[in-house]
């Protein structure tokens, strides 16, 4: 049975190794996330890069701790990943909850206040025109001054010429998918992995509170 000092030790030592991939995990998630949205900056999504980052610092000081049996470091190693547990459960979980609605007006929030290098980068990429739509002055939501020329999207969404009524799509369908799925994608894997730091909070507190046969036995706090 797996239950002893120098099984635990292993455990937690294994645990913090873990936690470094997954701290790089999440500051890659983070990343794209931040780069999915394209137009806008999402500052829940850079709040799970920031819990990347944190987590691979708080892991060094769980496994110096670990290997040194070191009990004011797993104290305050056991306290700053409960921590870190709440604040990273919490951003997950609203990046969960983000509605259809709220997505729609990051979306034209940042196409609003996008320059206009951005917004042909974008058009170029979802091959669409505009935002809402892709009329100009006489009916249409957008203004032709608002979006950079459609000439030659236009030409690589309806290449054949003799399709008169084909138009590329607006872009905000294009943004608020793009939008969710890094929401989805930062949201998931920050409440999975949130869920395993309380794991090692209970391993920490089991550890501290076991005797190094192989120290000194009047050492132990």
């Amino acid at each position: 049975m797996c239950g002893g000092f120098s099984c635990s030790k292993n455990a937690l030592i294994a645990l913090n190794v873990l936690y470094v991939l997954v701290g790089f995990l999440l500051i890659g998630v983070g990343v794209y996330g931040r780069a999915a949205s394209i137009v806008t900056n999402l500052p829940i999504i850079s709040g799970i890069l920031v819990c990347g980052v944190i987590l691979i610092l708080i892991s060094v000081l769980g496994l110096i701790g670990a290997v040194k049996h070191h009990q004011v470091m797993l104290f305050f190693y056991m306290i700053i990943l409960f921590l870190l547990f709440l604040i990273q459960f919490s951003i997950a979980c609203s990046c969960l909850a983000v509605t259809a609605e709220r997505q729609r007006q990051f979306a034209e929030q940042g196409w609003t206040m996008a320059p206009m290098e951005i917004k042909k980068e974008v058009q170029d990429k979802f091959l669409c025109c505009g935002f809402n739509s892709t009329t100009t002055a006489n009916g249409g939501n957008d203004d032709v001054s608002s979006h950079p020329s459609c000439e030659q999207v236009q030409l690589k969404c309806c290449p054949a010429s003799w399709l008169k009524n084909c138009q590329c799509p607006p872009c905000s369908i294009m943004l608020e998918n793009s939008i969710g799925y890094a929401f989805r994608l930062s949201g998931g894997i920050g409440l999975f992995f949130s869920l395993t730091e309380i794991l090692g909070v209970w391993l920490t507190v089991r550890y501290r509170n076991q005797k190094d046969p192989r120290g000194n036995p009047s050492a132990f706090l």
